[in-house]
C-alpha cells in the first residue's frame, strides 16, 4: 500500500495580526494549550511565521528594523502534542524539509538599532539597516548587496520541548539573579517575564495572564531544551533529540531562516522567512536516562553547500579588543575581533561596513573557536566561502578594484549608518592597515 499524502498540521494567515492566530505563541510556558496532536512515528507539515509576525516588509528602508516590537517575538508555531510522549522521554524531532512559501520568495536580514535589540557589533555599527533576499531555487541574492549568490542551507532558528513548571521557575530564578547581579549602563543581559503582548495560543484571560506573569521569553536557547539556538547545521535529514518535560511533549519550532552564518552575529542576522517545514516525530522512552541527556544533540544532514578546498579564506582574532585592551581567553572579545577583520578585508571591494555586517550574519561562513588554551589569548577564525562572489576576493585580487556596490537599507533620513570611533564619535577613523573610512551620519 503506498504512503499517504503529508498531513499539514499547522497553518498560517498572512491576512490576520499573528497575535490573532490560535496555533501560534510567543512564549515558553507549560499551560500554552495544544495546537494539535501528531503520533508518533508520524510526518507532518508545518507553516510558520517570520519570527517577527509579519514586522518586517520587503522594502529599500530600514524603517520596519528600526520599529520593531520586540515585546511581540517569537512567534512560534505549536505547541503541539506528541503521542505518547511523557518526562524523561526524548523526542527524536528528523528534519525532512524546510521550504519558503511558494507566493512569498523572499527574506530579510536586519541590523537593529542598538537602543532596540543592537546585535554583536552594536557599539561600533548602532544604526538600522536591512537587506532583502530573492529565491530562486536553492539560491537567493540580494538587490542590496549586489556581486553575491550563495545557496541557502534551510533551516530552523527555533525548536524545542515546552519547560515543566519546576524547569520553568529555575529558567526564571537564574536569569533573575542574573539581572539583579549585573547592572550594565545601556545593556540588557537577560529578559525577564513580560506580560506585554505575549500570545499563548488558544488559552483564555486566566491562563494568558499567568503565561504573561511566568513564562519565558523565546530569545535565548536554554539547556534543557534548545529553544532559540540557531544552529545553521541543522538543516534537512538533520535529527534533533530533545529531553521531554511535560506530557505530550508540547513541541513548537519557528524562526525559519534561508541561510545563516555562524554566530548569526547581527541578531536578526539570518535571511529570516516565513516558510513550511516538514518533520518526523519518534518517542525514545526513557531516552533521558539512557543518553544521559542534560541539553539537546544533533545529527546534522547530508544537505551542505560545498565549497572546495582553497575556496575559503579564513581570518582570525585575538582576545584583544579594538581599544587595545587585553581580556583574558575572552572568545566573545576575539570573535568580534574577528568579524572586524573580515570588515575591514572586504571594505577594499567597495562594500559599506553595513553590508559587510549583514553579509556576515547571513552568508554561510564556517565560525569556529581555534584556540582555548594558550593564556591570555584566545583565539578564533571565521572562514569566508571565496565563491559566494561573482568576482575574485582572494589576496591575489589585491590592490583591489573597487565596484558600485550601491548600498543596503537605511531608516529614513540615513544614508549611510553611523559607525562609531573610539571617542565615542561620528567620525571618519583609521582601521588596520591605513584604510580610512568615512561615515555620512544621519
Amino acid at each position: 500500500m503506498g504512503k499517504t499524502a503529508i498531513r499539514t498540521i499547522c497553518k498560517v494567515d498572512f491576512d490576520k495580526p499573528a497575535s490573532e492566530q490560535p496555533q501560534l505563541h510567543n512564549r515558553w510556558h507549560p499551560d500554552v494549550p495544544f495546537a494539535g496532536t501528531i503520533k508518533d512515528g508520524e510526518t507532518v507539515k508545518i507553516e510558520c511565521l517570520d519570527w517577527t509576525g509579519g514586522q518586517i516588509k520587503n522594502t529599500d528602508d530600514a524603517d520596519d528594523i528600526r520599529n520593531v516590537d520586540l515585546t511581540k517575538i517569537h512567534y512560534l508555531s505549536g505547541p503541539f502534542e506528541v503521542e505518547g510522549a511523557a518526562p524523561g522521554d526524548v523526542l527524536l524531532v528528523e528534519i525532512m524539509d524546510v521550504q519558503p512559501f511558494q507566493d512569498q520568495p523572499w527574506g530579510f536580514t536586519g541590523i537593529f538599532d542598538r537602543s532596540n535589540g543592537g546585535g554583536f557589533l552594536d557599539e561600533i555599527y548602532p544604526s538600522a539597516a536591512k537587506a532583502i533576499w530573492d529565491f530562486e531555487g536553492i539560491f537567493c541574492s540580494s538587490r542590496h548587496i549586489p556581486h553575491v549568490k550563495f545557496a541557502g542551507l534551510i533551516h530552523p532558528g527555533i525548536l524545542g520541548c515546552a519547560p515543566s513548571a519546576e524547569v520553568l521557575a529555575e529558567w526564571n530564578r537564574r536569569e533573575g539573579e542574573l539581572i539583579a547581579a549585573n547592572k550594565l549602563k545601556d545593556r540588557d543581559v537577560a529578559l525577564p517575564p513580560q506580560p506585554l503582548n505575549v500570545h499563548a495560543g488558544s488559552a483564555d484571560t486566566e491562563i494568558k495572564e499567568k503565561v504573561g506573569r511566568e513564562g519565558a521569553r523565546t530569545v535565548p536557547g536554554r539547556p534543557e531544551h534548545g529553544g532559540n539556538c540557531d544552529i545553521k547545521n541543522l538543516s534537512r535529514g538533520s535529527k534533533v533529540y530533545l529531553p521531554v518535560h511535560v506530557p505530550g511533549a508540547k513541541f513548537s519550532v519557528g524562526d525559519l531562516h534561508f541561510s545563516q552564518g555562524d554566530g548569526e552575529i547581527s541578531f536578526c542576522g539570518a535571511i529570516e522567512m516565513a516558510g513550511i517545514i516538514t518533520i518526523n516525530f519518534k518517542v525514545i522512552k526513557n531516552g533521558v536516562a539512557d543518553l544521559g541527556l542534560t541539553s539537546p544533540i544533533y545529527i546534522p544532514g547530508p544537505v551542505e553547500p560545498q565549497f572546495g578546498p582553497g575556496r575559503q579564506i579564513f581570518f582570525e582574532g585575538f582576545s584583544v579588543d579594538q581599544h587595545g585592551k587585553q581580556h583574558y581567553m575572552d572568545v566573545t572579545v576575539a570573535y568580534r575581533q574577528t568579524c572586524l577583520r573580515v570588515i575591514e578585508y572586504l571594505r577594499r571591494f567597495g562594500y559599506n561596513d553595513y553590508q559587510i555586517y549583514l553579509l556576515l550574519s547571513c552568508a554561510p561562513i564556517q565560525g569556529h573557536v581555534a584556540g582555548i588554551v594558550d593564556i591570555p589569548n584566545a583565539c578564533t577564525t571565521i572562514g569566508l566561502p571565496m565563491d559566494i562572489f561573482d568576482f575574485d576576493i582572494s589576496p591575489a585580487a589585491i590592490p583591489a578594484k573597487k565596484l558600485d556596490m550601491v548600498n543596503c537599507a537605511f531608516e529614513t533620513g540615513v544614508s549611510e549608518g553611523k559607525v562609531v570611533t573610539d571617542a565615542g564619535k561620528n567620525s571618519e577613523f583609521s582601521f588596520g592597515g591605513g584604510m580610512t573610512y568615512k561615515e555620512c551620519a544621519d
